[in-house]
């Protein structure tokens, strides 16, 4: 059996070490140490503060003895001479920031620990080290002998740097994004879903039908994990803490059924939908909005991970309900316009109510005003004639259109001639109001009714309301021409 000899020994593992290993005496840095204590430091930090010169007398206290062939070959140096002579090469720039935490530990009479710190190799490569040191034992009230270990992790930095980078951008992604963007946890939901599948549910759709509160106590299990700044901004929230403190303001109303919906599609295995929405703001503004959601790939066993997209279209919703709106009414008056009129002549006339009456209508004087004041007078007029109709006709089921220029139609279905007559008298009491309301241009109408019981004498009723309006209107011209003469 060979004979032991421990200095050998230790030579061999010095060497042959994997990593970079460090033979120093750090016993010229006690030294300077204990001077300052005498001098009545007490605050390391502090004390080099005042002089960066001071930090580099402690790096000059550091002596090598030696180092093994791994350090020779981290640091690209020929030999221990090359590198001992070029040590300022190594230990700079951000080497001496990071070297004030080697020495607190020091300073406070640890005597073994590690740290993070760069140092750099003669070839110029920035390396990143994983640094060990520890006072020997024997040498703990000296430090002459000090053993400093040195693991390359380069790599490891800059992998860590990388998934970093690649974390913030995907962080930034999510912050800035235009669109709304929510991750939530749906496991409670899945887990009530699995429960009422365990408990022999088929319907589901019957089921919360007899049961809305299951869609609430769903609603409940939804845990909100982050929103992005477009969702505070188009909440009108000031902070993440305030919505999700305020979420029973946002989904409330209609959300409920939307949700139903939703639960529907989640039930049957779709874990990737789109829908229309309606929420609410913090301050009670109706949003109506696009939703986008979609369980991750990732998390489909367990649906604890779940991206939301909201996309606010409630501009968009509004004007498509003012061209629908536009459809229908006439843009000037606000009456019904001549197409939503023949859509609704022919319902009546295929279902009734019968009798069905008919009051045709014409603005007197409307050319004459066009003519001597100008077209914006006449729509004037013509808006007047419309909130007289409106106004007359409100709370009833009646078709009040504008069909041409000054041509009003009014279809009284249920109602008789009787009734229309009525409905004559309230429209020229309202009109005598509005000439006292309006000083200038006087507004009148001529209006003719007539009757029609069943679809057969639709048409008919239709001619014979027109020539009675035409009727009243000759007449209404003559008592105009007869005026003009008495007044000249």
């Amino acid at each position: 059996m060979p004979k032991v000899n421990p200095e050998t020994d230790f030579e061999l593992m010095f060497e042959s070490a994997p990593i970079s290993l460090w033979l120093e005496d750090y016993s010229a840095l006690k030294r300077l140490f204990d001077s300052w204590r005498a001098a009545g430091v007490t605050n390391l930090s502090t004390h080099v503060a005042q002089s960066p010169a001071l930090l580099q007398q402690c790096a000059a206290c550091l002596k090598v003895i030696k180092v093994n062939r791994q350090t020779l070959k981290v640091f690209a140096a020929r030999d221990q001479n090359e590198l001992v002579q070029r040590l300022p090469e190594v230990f700079r720039d951000d080497t001496l920031g990071q070297m004030l935490s080697e020495l607190n530990f020091l300073w406070q009479g640890e005597l073994e620990f590690s740290n993070r710190t760069v140092n750099y190799a003669l070839d110029g490569r920035r390396i990143d080290v994983q640094i060990h040191v520890r006072v020997l034992q024997g040498y703990e009230d000296t430090w002459e002998r000090v053993m400093v270990s040195l693991e390359d992790i380069t790599q490891a930095t800059q992998a860590q740097h990388k998934l970093s980078a690649s974390e913030q951008y995907a962080r930034h992604l999510f912050d800035y994004s235009p669109v709304s963007l929510w991750v939530e946890d749906f496991s409670g939901v899945k887990r009530l879903l699995d429960e009422a599948r365990a408990r022999g549910i088929r319907d589901f759709r019957v089921f919360i039908s007899v049961h809305p509160d299951f869609v609430s106590r769903c609603m409940s299990e939804i845990r909100v994990i982050d929103v992005n700044r477009q969702t505070l901004s188009m909440f009108a929230a000031k902070s993440q803490e305030e919505l999700l403190g305020k979420l029973e303001l946002v989904f409330r109303d209609e959300m409920h059924e939307s949700f139903a919906e939703q639960l529907i599609d989640l039930w049957e295995g779709k874990t990737v939908q789109m829908r229309e929405v309606v929420n609410y703001s913090l301050s009670g503004e109706l949003i109506n909005i696009h939703m986008q959601f979609a369980v991750l790939p990732s998390h489909q066993n367990t649906w604890d991970l779940v991206l939301v997209s909201l996309i606010d279209i409630t501009a968009r919703k509004k004007a498509e309900a003012y061209l629908e709106y536009l459809g229908k009414h006439d843009a000037l008056t606000r009456l019904r316009n001549r197409a939503f009129y023949v859509d609704e002549l022919n319902r009546i006339s295929r279902k009734g109510p019968w009798p069905l009456t008919v009051m045709a209508m014409d603005l007197n004087g409307l050319k004459r005003v066009n003519d001597s004041e100008g077209h914006a007078a006449g729509d004037a007029l013509l808006r007047r004639a419309g909130e007289v109709l409106a106004s007359a006709t409100a709370g009833q089921p009646y078709c009040v259109a504008r069909i041409g220029g000054d041509e009003f139609i009014a279809l009284l279905p249920g109602s008789d001639e009787r009734l229309a007559t009525g409905l004559q008298e309230r429209i020229q009491s309202m009109i005598e109001m509005n000439n006292q309301f309006y000083p200038g241009q006087r507004l009148s109408m001529a209006i003719g009714i007539a009757s029609a019981l069943s679809a057969a004498t639709v048409e008919a009723a239709l001619l014979e309301a027109d020539q009675a309006m035409f009727r009243n209107k000759t007449q209404y011209y003559e008592d105009a021409r007869l005026e003009r003469r008495r007044t000249e």
